[in-house]
C-alpha cells in the first residue's frame, strides 16, 4: 500500500439507511473509493436519535464490511446530520479593523464571523457551518475575498446553518459508542450538493433536495455559495406507509408495489390492475394506488416549493431542481417533481469518481460520497503507513474549522 495516501471517511446516518464510503487521497490530492457499504438503520426518528445503541450497533455492522473491502479500520468520519431542526439563518457583522491603511488578515476575518455569529444563534444550537456570502471594506460592498485589501472597517453578510445541540451531541455519541469520531456534522442535503452540484450550477442558481426516507431536506446555491437550508418532516417511507394503510397490507408489499409499479409520469395506458404474488397472488386497482402515491407527492413537493418561497427562490433557479437521496430511485420522480415545482428537475448522482465507485453513482449515495469529499478537502486524514490503522481516540486529529466554530467539534 502505497504510504503516501491517506484515508477519509464519509458516513452517512440516515433513519431507514446507513452508508459510508471509504476513500484515499494520495500526494496528488486525487481521491479515489476503496469502501463503502450500506446497511438497514435502527433508533432513528425523522433524522434524529431517539436512542444511543441503535445507531451505534446499525453502523458498527455496516463498517465491517467498508473496512474489509478499503483495507482500513475506520476510527474518524465526516457524518451527517438531518431533521427538522437544521435550519439556517442570515446575519450580518461589523467591526473596526484599524486605520484606512490596514490590511485585512485572518484574525480579521475571524473577528467578523463572531460578531456575525455571537448574541444571534440561540444558545441552545449548534453552529454546522458560516458561509460568508459577501464582505464590505469601508462600505464597498460585492467583496468575495477581503484577505489584502485596505481599510479602517470590515462588514460580513454570512448564512449561518445550526442545528439543536441535543441532536448534535447525541449523534456524535452514537457515532462514538460505535468506536468512530465524528469529526464534523454536516446536513446531509449539504453533503449531496458537494457529490452532484457542479460550479456552474451552484453559481447561476440551483435547488437540490435530498428525497429521504422520513425526512426531505433542501438546500439552495447562488453565485457559488449556499443560500439557505431547510428540512420538511416528510419523505418517501410516508408513502409506503400509506399504501399500507388504504392497502391493508404489510408495508414489505407496499414498498414492493411502489418501486416495482408506480412512475412518477402516472400514464393512463397501462393495465388498470396491479397483480403481485407467485404462490399468492392478490390484486390492486391502479388508479386507488396511484391516487395515494400522487397525494403524498403533492404534499412533499408543496412543502418544498414552501421552502423555496419562504427564501424568496421559487421560479427564480435557472439551473432548475436536483433530486438525490433514496426517494429519487422511483422511476419518473423528476416528471412530476417538474409539474408540480414549475422548473426544470434532474435526478443528481455522484460522477467522475476513481477507484470502486461504479456501485455508488447512485443518488442514494451521494450524501456519502460528499462527506468523504468534505473530509478529503478539510484534511482530516490518517496516514495509512502500509497497514491498518487501530482505533485510538486519544490521537485522533481534531477538527479546526475557521472563526467561530473552531470548539463547536472539541467536545467528543
Amino acid at each position: 500500500m502505497d504510504e503516501n495516501r491517506h484515508f477519509v471517511t464519509g458516513l452517512d446516518v440516515g433513519t431507514e439507511n446507513v452508508r459510508a464510503v471509504i476513500a484515499t487521497i494520495d500526494k496528488d490530492n486525487t481521491i479515489a473509493v476503496v469502501g463503502y457499504n450500506e446497511g438497514k438503520s435502527a433508533g432513528m426518528r425523522k433524522g434524529v436519535p431517539a436512542n444511543l445503541a441503535g445507531p451505534a450497533s446499525a453502523i458498527d455492522k455496516m463498517l465491517g464490511d467498508a473496512e474489509r473491502m478499503g483495507g482500513y479500520d475506520v476510527r474518524n468520519a465526516f457524518v451527517s446530520i438531518n431533521g427538522s431542526t437544521v435550519i439556517s439563518a442570515n446575519t450580518e457583522g461589523m467591526i473596526a479593523v484599524g486605520t484606512a491603511e490596514h490590511e485585512i488578515n485572518y484574525d480579521d476575518l475571524d473577528r467578523v464571523e463572531d460578531v456575525a455569529v455571537s448574541g444571534r444563534i440561540p444558545a441552545n444550537r449548534d453552529v454546522l457551518d458560516v458561509v460568508a456570502l459577501e464582505y464590505a471594506i469601508d462600505g464597498q460592498g460585492g467583496i468575495k475575498n477581503p484577505l489584502g485589501m485596505s481599510g479602517a472597517r470590515l462588514e460580513m453578510r454570512a448564512c449561518v446553518v445550526s442545528a439543536l445541540t441535543p441532536n448534535c451531541d447525541n449523534l456524535k455519541k452514537a457515532t462514538m459508542t460505535a468506536d468512530v469520531n465524528a469529526d464534523r456534522l454536516i446536513p446531509s442535503v449539504v453533503a449531496a450538493a458537494k457529490a452532484v452540484l457542479t460550479e456552474k450550477q451552484k453559481e447561476n442558481g440551483v435547488a437540490i433536495v435530498d428525497l429521504g426516507a422520513t425526512t426531505t431536506s433542501v438546500a439552495i446555491y447562488e453565485e457559488g455559495d449556499l443560500q439557505y437550508v431547510g428540512v420538511v418532516p416528510i419523505g418517501s417511507n410516508n408513502i409506503t406507509n400509506d399504501l399500507a394503510i388504504v392497502l391493508a397490507i404489510n408495508p414489505e408489499l407496499a414498498e414492493e408495489i411502489k418501486t416495482r409499479f408506480i412512475t412518477g409520469n402516472f400514464a393512463s395506458d397501462k393495465s388498470p390492475v396491479i397483480k403481485i404474488g407467485k404462490n399468492n397472488e392478490r390484486a390492486f386497482d391502479r388508479k386507488e394506488v396511484e391516487d395515494v402515491v400522487r397525494a403524498r407527492l403533492d404534499e412533499i413537493f408543496s412543502e418544498v416549493r414552501k421552502k423555496l418561497k419562504s427564501a424568496h427562490y421559487d421560479q427564480r433557479l435557472p439551473e432548475g431542481i436536483v433530486l438525490t437521496g433514496g426517494g429519487a430511485k422511483m422511476r419518473d420522480i423528476d416528471v412530476y417533481a417538474k409539474q408540480c415545482l414549475e422548473a426544470a428537475v434532474e435526478i443528481g448522482v455522484p460522477k467522475g469518481l476513481k477507484g470502486v465507485s461504479e456501485a455508488i453513482e447512485k443518488p442514494e449515495f451521494a450524501a456519502a460520497v460528499g462527506l468523504a469529499m468534505y473530509a478529503a478537502e478539510n484534511s482530516q486524514i490518517s496516514p495509512s503507513q502500509g497497514k491498518k490503522v487501530k482505533k485510538n481516540h486519544k490521537n485522533s486529529p481534531n477538527l479546526k474549522p475557521v472563526g467561530f466554530i473552531k470548539n463547536l467539534f472539541s467536545k467528543f
